[in-house]
């Protein structure tokens, strides 16, 4: 009888409290710490979501980045011409050589000051000053005052112009960059403008012997 009654008692509790309240108990707390879990799933996807989405924000900017760097490389201002439409409106050298204008053509000695032929009639001061203004740096007033272009609109240097440029490094950008750029339908021939300085100079060097 001692025997029978324990086990009898103890096969009740234990199938009717560990069988029925204690899985009770972990299937609540388990349902709790599912809804819980799955509230912290979904802060944590939508914190990934958004920082998978400025993942994917930050490389349009880097984008823009490289534009703007290119654009400070190239130091254009907006209100002159863009190196790409340059490169877009010029002639290459297997076009060139179809000109007779380019043939036996010489860049020159290089220095500050570049001679362009082959202007059309339409072509003004604002026209030379759009293309070649890009190469001087207006903030600066040493560069602003040596920029000088003189347009040639009559007698035989009609069709001519010659630039004064900052120094021999923005001439020569502006002879490779500019060369053969067709304005109004016309290829432009650019050299550098030859130096009357040295001759000069022997001059007077022969005045003074």
């Amino acid at each position: 009888d001692v025997f029978e009654q324990p086990q009898h008692v103890s096969h009740k509790k234990i199938e009717f409290h560990i069988s029925t309240e204690i899985p009770a108990v972990l299937q609540i707390n388990s349902v709790k710490e599912e809804k819980n879990g799955k509230r912290a799933y979904l802060y944590a996807s939508s914190e990934e979501i958004n920082n998978t989405g400025f993942g994917r924000i930050f490389p349009a900017p880097s984008s823009n980045d490289k534009m703007e760097t290119e654009e400070e490389d190239d130091e254009i201002p907006s209100e002159f011409i863009s190196r790409k439409d340059l490169e877009r409106n010029r002639l290459s050298r297997e076009e060139m050589e179809k000109f007779s204008v380019f043939k036996n053509y010489e860049p020159g000695d290089p220095n500050c000051r570049i001679y362009v032929k082959n202007l059309a009639k339409q072509v003004q001061e604002k026209d030379l000053k759009f293309i070649f203004g890009r190469y001087v740096d207006f903030q600066s007033e040493v560069e602003r005052n040596m920029f000088d272009i003189r347009l040639m609109k009559e007698g035989r240097m009609k069709g001519q112009a010659f630039i004064g440029l900052p120094n021999e490094k923005a001439a020569a950008k502006a002879l490779k960059e500019a060369n053969g750029y067709v304005l109004f339908e016309k290829p432009m021939v650019v050299q550098f403008a030859r130096s009357a300085r040295p001759k000069q100079d022997a001059n007077e060097g022969k005045r003074k012997k």
